[in-house]
């Protein structure tokens, strides 16, 4: 279980510490900073983005900035960091239009924000909870999981990325709770044992954070559209 933290200052019993688990980010800086104020982060408080960092919005310098800065902010690696990062690393030659962008964005600063990427872990486990950006696939092993399923799965098919076929997380019994992003759904998805993040914030929907020991979703609208989804968000 995930142990909470006693916090005191000037002799004063403040609440104890929290895990808030957000959503993709996709460069949203504007929205994340609403959100934690209406969260009302303190400072013993950590924050964990599901992944996709960058890519789609305007402020990706912004966002990387304050995690890399910041240290109660931690990420897991998403599908569009991992792009970025194949790309710096000579693994990827092609990158789509808005993942072109985001580099170009960066670029002035790549080395900074390589290093940070490559630092990501492709889960992070909280315990009772494991932070993944896309999936987990059922029956394997936390440990054996692939970093295609970690960042690209949705349905259990022969095309992990396929929309169509049996959603992961309706499979998905694990011992620990799966928070997850990729797939943008407004209200969140669920299964027994998984609790999708993703509200399609960069399409114009909403950012969303849950906080683990309160067991509570918080959110805020997003202030534009800064991109078209592909399919619609549900």
């Amino acid at each position: 279980m995930i142990q909470r933290t006693r916090v005191f200052r000037a002799g004063e019993f403040f609440r104890l510490a929290r895990t808030i688990v957000i959503g993709d980010l996709h460069g949203c800086y504007d929205e994340l900073r609403l959100l934690l104020g209406v969260v009302a982060l303190a400072r013993a408080d950590r924050v964990v983005c599901v992944g996709d960092l960058v890519v789609k919005g305007e402020k990706n310098r912004e966002v990387l900035d304050l995690f890399i800065e910041d240290a109660r902010f931690s990420a897991v690696l998403g599908n569009h960091d991992r792009a970025l990062l194949e790309h710096w690393k000579g693994e990827r030659n092609v990158l789509k239009p808005t993942q072109e962008c985001a580099r170009a964005e960066l670029e002035p600063q790549r080395e900074r924000y390589e290093n940070f990427l490559a630092s990501l872990p492709a889960y992070l486990d909280l315990g009772s909870h494991v932070v993944v950006h896309a999936g987990l696939r059922p029956g394997v092993a936390l440990e054996e999981q692939s970093i295609e399923d970690l960042t690209e799965l949705r349905t259990l098919g022969p095309d992990r990325t396929s929309r169509e076929g049996v959603p992961w997380y309706e499979v998905y019994d694990g011992d620990k709770i799966a928070l997850f992003g990729h797939w943008p759904s407004t209200p969140p998805r669920r299964g027994p044992r998984a609790i999708g993040l993703d509200t399609g914030c960069v399409y114009g929907y909403s950012l969303t954070a849950y906080v683990v020991e309160e067991e509570k979703f918080y959110s805020v609208e997003a202030l534009r559209a800064y991109d078209t989804p592909g399919k619609r968000v549900a």
